[in-house]
């Protein structure tokens, strides 16, 4: 006859991750600067808009940070109430699939024009401001 042994008797090996909260991310990240320091490298800070740092051009940078602004408000609204794909595309007219492209910020599936309607019929007031650049 075989038996196994009972998991309660097993001891636990002690964590070898420290207790010390944030002492992990602290060394990793001073080391990180400590090895960019002896390489050389130096790091560029971006801009504001994500999309034109990566090289979309001014235009399309800043429609596609329109986009994922308004996308991301719906995601928020849709998460803060809890509801599932089904329930939010009732809401909101759509079906599930568009709702779950939504979710996965797929914003190259909806246009400004949808997105600001979507936020309109949750009662939530789109606000564009404009800037010019500087010179």
């Amino acid at each position: 006859m075989y038996s196994t042994h009972s998991k309660r008797k097993r001891k636990r090996r002690p964590s070898k991750i420290s207790k010390l909260p944030g002492s992990a991310i602290e060394r990793s990240s001073n080391a990180g600067r400590r090895r960019r320091e002896r390489q050389g490298k130096q790091i560029t800070h971006g801009s504001n808009n994500v999309f034109e740092d990566v090289g979309f051009e001014t235009g399309e940078a800043a429609n596609l940070k329109v986009r994922a602004d308004l996308l991301l408000d719906l995601r928020q609204y849709i998460q803060a109430r809890g509801w599932t794909q089904a329930e939010a595309a009732a809401f909101f007219g759509e079906t599930q699939p568009r709702i779950s492209n939504l979710l996965k910020g797929e914003i190259s599936r909806f246009s400004i024009d949808k997105l600001i309607n979507m936020l309109a019929h949750a009662g939530i007031r789109v606000r564009l401001e404009t800037e010019p650049q500087a010179a």
